[in-house]
């Protein structure tokens, strides 16, 4: 296997953006709750969102001590709003688990209410410097590219991890950054529609380089179109709801103007099976549940 390490510590070293979770400091509640945000989400957009998040909720436990509604409302537009769900109910999961701490173990990780593979090991790594394979998208076409000579990855699997477990050095350190390294990578220089091959600093060991850049094709799941989706419908539903006095409505007040009106029900009986919306005696309310 090609030393991509070596390479991608000296490129990441100069070239890393200065982004909140990797400064000193930042502590494992913030990098979890980064993690949680930035699934499916532009970094641009949620930098802003976590730092309003931290002020307002700076441990689990602040955060689990308010209702599911705020977290809820807290997370705007970050779009995937059971994320919200997921990260209050982790958030008292840590509090009454682990005394407000966020654990370090990946299988306590695991066990946390909306937390996989990737973020349970991303915390491991991220926040506590254990030596750990850390996986996402950008990873996995790094990966693809470099040592498989394909020009997009194959759907996510186990052997992702034992892919880049077999690519991290022994130092604890280094290998924490290069798993940060290939993520930068992946998001700055060899990206999915135009790869900046002459600033790579891997170019030289990359096997889909060498091959001629084949178009291997491309097997991943392909995200559904946002607009006029069912997605949308729900987006406009809890738009309304945050945006109320107090997070509640009549339910034939909400959306009303939506123009496909079975649309409309059918994002409403699915947020109210997510629990990110209550409906009771014709009004709809953001999720209530426990405040302590």
């Amino acid at each position: 296997m090609p030393d991509l390490a070596t390479p991608l510590i000296a490129w990441y070293r100069g070239a890393a953006r200065d982004l909140p979770w990797r400064r000193p400091g930042f502590g494992a509640w913030g990098i979890l709750v980064s993690e949680f945000m930035l699934q499916q989400t532009p970094v641009a957009r949620v930098i802003p969102l976590l730092e309003a998040w931290l002020d307002r909720w700076p441990t689990p436990a602040a955060l689990a001590a308010d209702p599911p509604a705020e977290a809820v409302r807290q997370w705007a537009n970050l779009g995937y709003p059971r994320r919200a769900l997921w990260l209050h109910r982790a958030a008292a999961e840590i509090r009454d688990r682990h005394d407000g701490v966020v654990p370090r173990d990946v299988e306590a990780l695991l066990a946390l209410t909306g937390i996989g593979d990737y973020t349970a090991r991303a915390v491991a790594v991220f926040a506590y410097g254990d030596r750990h394979p850390v996986v996402d998208t950008n990873t996995r076409r790094v990966l693809a590219r470099a040592l498989e000579g394909r020009s997009q990855p194959a759907p996510p699997s186990k052997r992702d991890l034992a892919a880049m477990a077999g690519l991290l050095p022994a130092d604890d350190v280094d290998a924490a950054i290069v798993n940060a390294a290939a993520m930068e990578l992946g998001a700055l220089v060899c990206t999915a529609r135009t790869p900046r091959c002459d600033v790579c600093p891997i170019a030289h060991i990359c096997a889909w380089r060498a091959a001629g850049y084949p178009d291997t094709g491309d097997a991943r799941r392909k995200q559904a179109r946002y607009e006029g989706s069912d997605r949308q419908a729900r987006g406009a539903i809890l738009r309304a709801l945050r945006e109320s006095a107090a997070h509640e409505l009549r339910q034939d007040a909400v959306a009303s103007d939506w123009p496909d009106a079975a649309q409309r029900d059918r994002a409403l009986f699915t947020l109210i099976a997510d629990g990110l919306v209550e409906a009771s005696d014709g009004f709809l309310r953001l999720p209530r549940g426990a405040s302590a």
